[in-house]
């Protein structure tokens, strides 16, 4: 696992830390996979625990980095409940209906069983955006490992590899697949590249808490003090732990003791960003 350093340099008086704060605006970000994969040993030798989240990153050819929040085994496990039943009730309803025209209409029902069957998730997956109707419920969709939407190729194989993720019965194949990858995917997951995500919603810009401005305790270079503003302004969604995981990286060259290591940092956005 590749660590992604700043461009931050240690200065006299700095206790060569802010070196170490190239990990605070990346939040221990790693290419392409999950950051719950467990990292290596920074170079510096100390040990440090693994990330506390299961984001996965995908960088684009422009250089841009995509955040992506693989979907768990129990969602995706409700998401399809809800596609089983609205399945069924759609078949229910054929048969109920064509079942009263003779041969004819039981032809044109098990005609309608098979499209159900095996096209039902793949027609809504690639014309819907990723997403079925359970999907959509729980606010899932299914991507290409690269972040762009799922294709018809992609879609078909992930489907009818549903029968593998089956085997041998309750979907046990799949299940286990589900809770030993990293980024919860299935067998058919896995062969078709693809990854059930939640889906994002659009969020207004963060704003930064309301504390004390503090002064710098010195002079700090661009890329410090972008990285200390995108603390700031993310701290809001991002857990306890790791907040402070985050903050203690910095509690040393700040002075403090690491428990008052998130106020200093806040305090010091605060003074950057100047009176609001």
């Amino acid at each position: 696992m590749e660590w992604r350093q700043s461009t931050i340099r240690p200065e006299p008086g700095r206790g060569g830390c802010l070196a170490a704060g190239g990990w605070l605006a990346s939040g221990f970000h790693e290419h392409g996979r999950p950051m719950s994969a467990s990292p290596a040993q920074p170079s510096d030798g100390t040990a440090r625990q693994p990330p506390l989240d299961t984001r996965y990153l995908v960088e684009t050819p422009e250089g841009i980095d995509l955040v992506l929040h693989p979907a768990g085994l129990v969602p995706r496990a409700l998401a399809f409940a809800v596609d089983l039943m609205v399945r069924g009730l759609i078949l229910l309803l054929a048969f109920l209906l064509l079942g009263q025209f003779g041969e004819l209409g039981m032809g044109l029902a098990s005609l309608t069983f098979f499209l159900v069957t095996w096209w039902y998730m793949v027609l809504f997956e690639v014309l819907n955006q990723g997403r079925s109707p359970g999907k959509q419920l729980l606010g899932l969709q299914v991507l290409h490992d690269d972040g762009t939407p799922v294709g018809w190729a992609a879609s078909l194989t992930r489907n009818l590899l549903r029968v593998v993720d089956l085997l041998p019965f309750g979907y046990s194949l799949g299940i286990l697949s589900c809770l030993a990858h990293p980024a919860f995917k299935r067998l058919g997951d896995l062969a078709a590249g693809t990854l059930v995500v939640y889906r994002e919603r659009a969020q207004p810009r963060p704003s930064l808490p309301e504390v004390a401005a503090q002064p710098l305790p010195f002079a700090l270079q661009a890329d410090e003090r972008r990285a200390l503003l995108a603390f700031a302004e993310r701290q809001a969604g991002l857990s306890t732990g790791r907040r402070r995981e985050l903050a203690g990286i910095l509690a040393g060259p700040l002075q403090v003791p690491e428990a008052q290591a998130e106020a200093r940092l806040l305090g010091i956005a605060r003074e950057l960003m100047g009176p609001s």
